[in-house]
């Protein structure tokens, strides 16, 4: 009759029907994306090969078939079971009703609905269609979501639009927020569960932008990504780092800094490098040796100088002249500060303090090309300044080309007798100002 079918046998193996309707489903780990063009990379080292799982149609246990067979008997058995009651005859008016029979049969044509199958949707992240996210294998029950501050660990394919990958990253540990990584990263993978697995299409403005990165990925390029969630743990506490461990982190949020400022980034940019001097000058509960000390300095050095570079492209010059000037409190004859310090001011109009900034700057570094260029465009708008003020102070005071012409009969003491008897009148005008003072008192 049928009724065993679509059921599980006791030793796993699954009936026809069932086997079926899982042979119709999608695969979960289908992407998006074409595959790659060249051989995917080998698995780490420790990791299983993924196990390949098929359902045959009429293989069956030899156990799973007996027992149906015997259900299929006990079933089809139907001579113990008490007679139907009678239930008589329908009313007339009931039989005779026009369209029940349509209605009867066709509710007995209808097939029984299908199981819905696994949502396969894509999220759009920002709601533009330019970033979007799909879950391709879900995280196991109960784990959690990372979130801002926290270290993941996550394994990383990337590939371009037609499939061809590019680049593969086993290990890839990065803090999430701080914009280590591309834009789509650090946006997608707070929405993921660890242990997840998901494919994310970012468009190439959250990735590398017009710059790309040679030689792999060309500008403007739009990124498949395929990412696998695999830790999450908290950042770690300033204060307890060591020296060595100080200089490490700090030296990756620079390079991270430098890595957003080659691709003309430098909101980000900024933000790295904020990110690292808070890293070097952070108060510490554990001892650091001079060498460990001087080290950090001089990495703060390095990051406050390209600070204010970042600062300067985007046009914050308070900024930017504060970084240079704590540069300078630490070592005065640092060139790249000094001629940051001058641009800085230049931008801002002060020729007659810029000029001698970098004339410091050249006299440390005679043979600088930029500063000498630098500071002879300087000299040139400092003496334009300087004409267009003279001009602005005559026409305020009055033009002296327009007052009359001296009297040729005239000596040459004319102008003297005249200051002599205005010196006079003043000197009478106080004396007498201090008589009619003392009188009153």
């Amino acid at each position: 009759m049928g009724v065993g079918a679509g059921r599980v046998s006791e030793s796993g193996a699954l009936s026809p029907g069932v086997a079926g309707r899982a042979n119709s489903r999608p695969p979960s780990s289908m992407a998006s994306c074409a595959e790659p063009s060249e051989p995917s990379a080998p698995l780490p080292a420790g990791v299983p090969p993924l196990e390949d799982f098929e359902v045959l149609d009429g293989v069956e246990d030899a156990e799973g078939e007996e027992e149906e067979e015997e259900e299929e008997e006990e079933e089809d058995d139907l001579s113990e079971l008490p007679p139907l009651e009678d239930m008589g005859q329908p009313p007339v008016e009931e039989a005779e009703q026009p369209g029940a029979l349509a209605r009867e049969f066709l509710a007995a044509m209808e097939p029984e609905p299908a199981p819905a199958p696994a949502p396969e949707e894509w999220l759009d992240i920002l709601g533009n269609g330019l970033l979007r996210k799909k879950t391709l294998v879900p995280g196991p029950p109960g784990s959690s979501r990372p979130v801002k501050g926290q270290v993941v660990t996550v394994h990383l394919q990337t590939s371009l639009e037609n499939g061809t990958r590019v680049q593969e990253e086993p290990e890839l540990v990065f803090t999430l927020g701080d914009c280590d990584v591309i834009q789509a990263l650090d946006l997608s993978v707070p929405l993921m569960d660890v242990g997840e697995t998901a494919m994310v299409t970012a468009d190439s403005k959250y990735c590398y932008g017009p710059q790309g990165r040679s030689p792999y990925i060309p500008p403007h390029a739009a990124l498949c990504l395929e990412v696998t969630l695999k830790t999450a743990v908290d950042g770690p506490d300033l204060e307890m780092l060591t020296g060595q461990e100080r200089v490490a982190l700090a030296n990756r949020k620079r390079e991270c800094g430098n890595a957003h400022y080659q691709r003309a980034d430098f909101v980000l940019a900024a933000n790295s490098y904020d990110l690292a001097i808070k890293a070097i000058t952070s108060s510490a509960k554990v001892d650091m040796t001079f060498e460990e000390e001087a080290q950090l300095l001089q990495l703060k050095v390095k990051c406050l100088n390209n600070l204010a570079a970042s600062q300067l492209k985007l046009d914050h010059y308070r900024a930017a002249l504060r970084s240079c000037s704590l540069v300078l409190e630490h070592q005065p004859d640092n060139i790249k500060a000094l001629f940051r310090k001058g641009k800085v001011l230049a931008q801002q109009g002060e020729y007659s303090e810029a000029i001698p900034i970098l004339r410091a700057a050249l006299k440390l570094e005679p043979s600088n090309k930029t500063i000498h260029a630098e500071l002879s465009k300087l000299v040139k708008k400092h003496a334009a300044q300087r004409s267009t003020e003279t001009a602005l102070y005559r026409k305020m005071l009055g033009n002296p080309s327009r007052l009359p012409a001296k009297c040729p009969g005239k000596g040459a003491w004319s102008i003297p007798w005249k200051w002599l008897f205005g010196a006079t009148a003043v000197a009478l005008g106080g004396v007498a100002l201090s008589v009619v003072i003392a009188a009153r008192n």
